[in-house]
């Protein structure tokens, strides 16, 4: 069960290093300090008059002897003395270890952050496919914070087990017999609440299903609030929202349930044992006033202690669910594994001189039937190439593929020549561009959402891709420019506004490959018009790549690849194909027409 908990251990071990030690180390000489200072109780009370204690029979009994044959005046003060200055030294060492804990523990929370958040960047698309969104982004806040509070707990168990343990020795030492009693007591106790580690885990699976659940419907929700004011239903997304946030409340409140049963039932049997304890010692062995004094003393610091082991691993119990996410993902993101952008600075971006190749490139995702099939094309370096088709037909797979963001199942990708590996694949990264049908943008100015790939980049080179764009005018006219803030994802501009600020940004890094995957299906006319002759100053520049769904913009293109259920059926100019009025590309392009009139 604990083997999650260990991986972390590790972590934190590799982490902290010997730090790790000292705080080790130091834990042991307070808990040595701590019976120290209960061993002088007796003296002092004896010294104080009120009481007169015999420590005869103890294993401390000559040094209580020699410090009572002072006289009080004298001893007194001096044990006082000790006793401040022991308490003094393990309160300052307690504050040092606290600090050194957080330190620790918040640095490793960070550490296990950056190493998760590290992988899932380095992950190929493969990886993006398979995983929800919002599972990730639970991985990244919720699961690792539980995960770190859980190793937190961890080290404490860890730190109660020390102080127990020579609690226990310091007891034995002082009477074995009636330590021995207590010991095996403590043991029923524990193996009686058994159960209660049962049920934390429980409980912490389901916490986890809910948190993950919460983080999805919320993100989707707020994603489409649009659809959601606009088909009126607010009310059925507040019914699950309540739905969902009751069932969060009844397992916290579980889970509290279930802490302070655990810590009740400690509480009583301790005071049935005490009891039983005290009687016993009088009755059965006769324990003298010095040596019972001790031990109650010992026992009663170390049975909060024992009730605190419990807390813990019920603690880790529960947090166990998100400790195995976490390592799942984080062996899952690893193996996905594409490359090192870390380690390959100095890679420079290629430049396409020939074409771009497929040759029998065939690709399906996992088990499922084909979705490209033996694709044989070339796309010439500064062409346009146009590639069109139904919707399914495998165009978005193809693009991926010529990214470099998918392997072929079957043959090669090949750029002038070369095929496409991890070797040249950085090269091939840095040389493109891409502009996504729904286009991207931070919540912060213009000048920023550009710099983004440029951070470089003068004022001059700036305006320059925004007037390629189509998009300077537009910018001219806001308040403060390029200094103008556009809202979450550009919500402040209008679609085409926000689609020709992504395609100037994907202009200021002066890529030699340009991929557009549908960027003007949701654009008026004005703007298709816009984009469209943004590309026409592009060509001959650099190698364009357009996935079109209105045809129209593809006008001009050099070259236009038709694909249908994942195989090419037509290729050549838009002209030529646009005569062919039985084929595919004819059909597309007259019910477009159809549907303009």
């Amino acid at each position: 069960m604990l083997k999650p908990v260990f991986y972390f251990v590790k972590q934190i071990h590799a982490y902290a290093g010997k730090i790790l030690y000292i705080n080790l180390f130091a834990m042991i000489l307070i808990s040595l300090l701590d019976g120290i200072g209960i061993l002088l109780l007796i003296p002092m009370i004896s010294m104080t008059g009120i009481v007169n204690i015999d420590a005869g029979g103890t294993p401390v009994a000559g040094l209580f002897e020699y410090l009572q044959g002072i006289p009080a005046s004298i001893g007194l003060p001096v044990i006082l003395a000790i006793f401040v200055v022991i308490s003094i030294i393990q309160n300052l060492l307690q504050r040092h270890i606290t600090i050194r804990e957080t330190k620790i523990q918040h640095g490793f929370f960070r550490h296990m952050r950056v190493k998760t958040y590290e992988s899932l960047l380095h992950a190929d698309w493969r990886f993006y496919i398979k995983n929800r969104k919002t599972d990730l982004i639970n991985i990244l806040t919720s699961e690792i914070a539980r995960a770190s509070a859980g190793t937190h707990s961890f080290l404490q168990f860890m730190a109660s087990l020390i102080f127990t343990s020579i609690q226990i020795a310091i007891a034995f030492w002082l009477s074995p017999v009636i330590t021995v009693f207590l010991l095996l007591s403590g043991l029923l106790l524990i193996i009686f609440n058994r159960k209660f580690l049962r049920r934390s885990l429980e409980l912490g699976g389901r916490n986890y299903e809910l948190g993950r659940n919460y983080l999805g419907g919320i993100t989707d929700q707020i994603n489409g609030i649009k659809d959601i004011k606009s088909n009126t239903l607010e009310d059925s997304r507040l019914d699950w929202y309540r739905s969902i946030t009751k069932k969060m409340e009844h397992e916290q409140v579980e889970y509290t349930k279930l802490k302070t049963k655990s810590q009740l039932y400690y509480k009583i049997a301790s005071a049935v044992l005490i009891a039983t304890f005290i009687f016993i010692s009088f009755s059965m062995f006769q324990a003298q006033a010095a040596q019972l004094m001790l031990i109650i003393l010992i026992f009663s610091r170390l049975w909060p202690r024992v009730a605190g082991i419990q807390a813990s691993m019920e603690h880790i119990a529960a947090m166990l669910p998100a400790f195995k996410a976490v390592i799942a993902m984080q062996e899952e993101s690893k193996s996905a594994k594409e490359f090192d952008l870390s380690e390959k600075k100095d890679i420079k971006p290629l430049h396409v001189k020939r074409d771009i190749t497929c040759w029998n490139v065939s690709f399906k995702y996992k088990k499922e039937s084909y979705a490209l099939k033996d694709i044989n094309i070339t796309l010439p370096a500064n062409q346009m190439t146009a590639v069109v088709g139904k919707s399914g037909a495998g165009k978005s797979t193809l693009i991926d593929l010529l990214m470099g963001l998918n392997k072929p199942a079957k043959g090669q990708v090949l750029i002038d020549g070369v095929p496409l590996s991890s070797e040249n694949l950085i090269s091939l990264r840095r040389a493109i561009s891409y502009v996504p049908q729904d286009p991207f943008l931070f919540n912060d100015s213009i000048r920023e959402n550009l710099l983004l790939v440029k951070p470089d980049a003068t004022e001059e080179e700036i305006w320059e891709a925004l007037e390629f764009s189509s998009a300077a005018e537009f910018v001219r006219k806001l308040p403060e420019n390029l200094d103008s803030l556009i809202g979450d994802r550009g919500i402040k501009l209008s679609g085409g506004e926000r689609q020709r600020l992504v395609l100037a940004r994907a202009i200021l890094r002066k890529p030699s490959i340009l991929v557009l995957d549908e960027a003007t299906s949701s654009l008026d006319t004005e703007n298709e018009a816009k984009i469209q002759e943004a590309l026409e100053r592009l060509k001959g520049k650099m190698t364009i790549i357009v996935i079109a769904h209105r045809l129209s913009t593809i006008r001009n293109a050099d070259q236009v690849i038709v694909l249908d259920e994942g195989s090419v059926i037509q290729r050549g100019e838009f002209g030529q194909l646009a005569n062919d009025k039985r084929s595919v590309f004819g059909s597309l392009l007259r019910r477009q027409m159809e549907a303009t009139y």
